[in-house]
């Protein structure tokens, strides 16, 4: 299976599940695949900002596939 890199399209967006990584990289069949995936390992956000707090279920990405950028990759590096 090829690896797969999913952002999201707004760098910005509170529904990133991992602040301060720009990127998940995972396995998948294709792209669709990589994003089922994704979706099921990250459902939602817990918590948006305390200005706007998400409650937790809600937020994730389910169901906007525009919202995630999903571009296949290399392998990633094992971390030291």
């Amino acid at each position: 299976m090829p690896w797969y890199a999913v952002r999201p399209r707004d760098p910005a967006d509170p529904r990133w599940p991992l602040p301060g990584k720009p990127q998940i990289v995972l396995k998948g069949k294709d792209p669709a695949d990589a994003r089922a995936r994704f979706e099921q390992a990250y459902p939602s956000t817990p918590f948006g900002t305390p200005a706007t707090p998400v409650p937790d279920g809600a937020g994730g990405f389910e169901g906007e596939a525009e919202a995630l950028i999903v571009e296949e990759t290399t392998e990633p590096t094992a971390p030291h």
